[in-house]
């Protein structure tokens, strides 16, 4: 299964994992480190570099309680940074100029407008606002392909979701295994997830990460995710909600290199030895029968005679038994390996 998710890039089997990274607060308000982030995702190669468009009157309650860990309630922490909307067509441009695809997660119908104007080339649906079927709505007639990130949801509903979208005629959909918490200890993580929203519905799936590292990330990778989405910081030791978990620009690097490099061991499923294996290794490595002795031209050969052992150039073990008992053509020198016009 594949799709466009771009129009320079497919995903899906046999097509490379999709690297997005989710700025999140991470701009801390300011619009040149949000510049600073773009390039930098660019940079050390991610293939998508993601913001999030919230407006903190549209996102939450004035009366929602604090998070145990946070010190201001939702909405003040969401207002402090909440970024401006002019942003977006600032930082798409940056974007383009520099190869990397720019989207950002619409929290409300007038984001989705937004990013509708300045081309977007799909839409990523927050593991929250999972439930918010009429924003799922109003992004699913827009055409494009949508991500859903699946944190926090039950099974019921995720298909909620995915029903809402079909029924605009639109199949080009990506389930993301996430677990929304920040961090995320790993046991928390259940990566045997992604196989089984496989296995139940016929979308691709990826992951969002929200652990410490890059390392939950490259074993998702490893069972089939086909996007990995992380946090992304210029530096981890800033103030902010989303600072802490997020990765730096090396450990970015680290991640797309290691990435791409499993993709490359991955092979084609087809177990042969590889070509490189055969150039050299394969008959030196590998054994045959050779003479333990010296043997005459005549003499009938006995197991005594003969020993099994490296290199492959001579007979193949198996074939002892048959060796055993035929004559000698010629003399054989002792550790000399046995081929089949010796005997």
């Amino acid at each position: 299964m594949k799709i466009k998710l771009t129009k320079d890039r497919f995903i899906g089997d046999n097509e490379p994992c999709y690297i997005i990274m989710d700025v999140g607060a991470n701009h801390n308000g300011n619009l040149e480190t949000a510049k600073s982030l773009v390039l930098s995702a660019a940079e050390n190669g991610a293939e998508a570099i993601k913001f999030q468009t919230y407006i903190a009157d549209k996102m939450y309650s004035k009366n929602t309680p604090a998070f145990s860990k946070d010190l201001m309630t939702p909405y003040k922490l969401i207002q402090k940074y909440q970024h401006p909307r002019e942003w977006l067509s600032i930082l798409s441009d940056i974007a383009k100029d520099n190869d990397i695809d720019f989207i950002s997660t619409p929290f409300d119908k007038e984001a989705v407008d937004i990013l509708e104007k300045i081309n977007v080339p799909y839409y990523k649906v927050a593991s929250p606002e999972i439930g918010d079927l009429e924003l799922i709505d109003y992004i699913a007639k827009k055409d494009k392909p949508i991500i859903l990130s699946t944190g926090m949801s039950y099974l019921g509903e995720i298909e909620d979701a995915v029903n809402i979208i079909l029924k605009n005629n639109n199949n080009n959909i990506i389930l993301l295994q996430c677990t929304t918490l920040y961090p995320a200890p790993v046991e928390t993580v259940n990566l045997k997830a992604i196989k089984s929203l496989k296995k139940i519905f016929p979308f691709l799936v990826g992951y969002s990460d929200h652990t410490l590292g890059i390392h939950i990330s490259l074993a998702a990778l490893s069972i089939g995710a086909c996007i990995i989405e992380k946090h992304f910081t210029l530096d981890r030791k800033q103030e902010g909600p989303d600072h802490p978990f997020a990765i730096q620009p090396n450990e970015l690097k680290s991640l797309t290199i290691k990435v791409r490099e499993i993709e490359k061991a991955m092979g084609d499923g087809f177990k042969k030895p590889h070509e490189l294996e055969l150039k050299e290794n394969y008959q030196k490595g590998k054994r045959s029968i050779i003479a333990n002795q010296d043997i005459k031209k005549g003499t009938l050969i006995t197991k005594d005679m003969l020993i099994v052992k490296r290199p492959g150039y001579g007979i193949k073990p198996k074939f002892l038994d048959v060796v055993i008992g035929r004559n000698a053509k010629i003399d054989i020198k002792y550790d000399q390996w046995i081929t089949w016009d010796m005997i």
